[in-house]
């Protein structure tokens, strides 16, 4: 299924210096089950291919974090918005660019399926093992924060 690009997508730069996909910042959902959470194995042409990460992109103009962190599960792993109920959030503030970690509560462990090239595998994981595996940096910059709001 292709899904339209959004006016959001493209790299920009932050005050910082770093290099950033998101013209209007990003947004990604991190999904608790229980001790689990919800994880995306990034494609290896993408932007740091081959980490973990959460579902997640680029915002548009008009939409808030939440609105597109959901709109990327969706996209990314066809994730149903009723699956889930979102419990809180974290800004990860660069100067002039910001990523937002929208976290949430799984109903029940829900089985996404991969739907875009974007993605080679979304799977469950333990919250204890999330350091073992090779996190995309920004991820892993917040993980102990973001960990945290569940």
């Amino acid at each position: 299924m292709a899904f339209p690009r959004g006016d959001g997508d493209g790299w920009t730069h932050c005050a910082l210096g770093h290099k950033h996909w998101g013209i209007f910042g990003a947004a990604g959902l991190l999904l608790w089950h229980r001790e689990c959470v919800l994880l995306q194995h990034r494609a290896l042409w993408s932007h740091h291919g081959g980490t973990w990460g959460l579902l997640g992109g680029a915002r548009n103009r008009a939409e808030s974090p939440e609105q597109a962190a959901q709109r990327e599960a969706t996209e990314e792993a066809g994730l149903p918005t009723d699956a889930y109920e979102i419990t809180g959030s974290y800004v990860d503030d660069h100067g002039g660019w910001s990523y937002t970690t929208v976290v949430g509560q799984a109903r029940t462990a829900v089985l996404p399926t991969a739907l875009t090239a974007e993605t080679l595998e979304v799977r469950w994981v333990r919250a204890a093992s999330v350091p073992d595996l090779p996190l995309h940096p920004g991820f892993a910059e917040t993980w102990e924060t973001v960990r945290a709001i569940a």
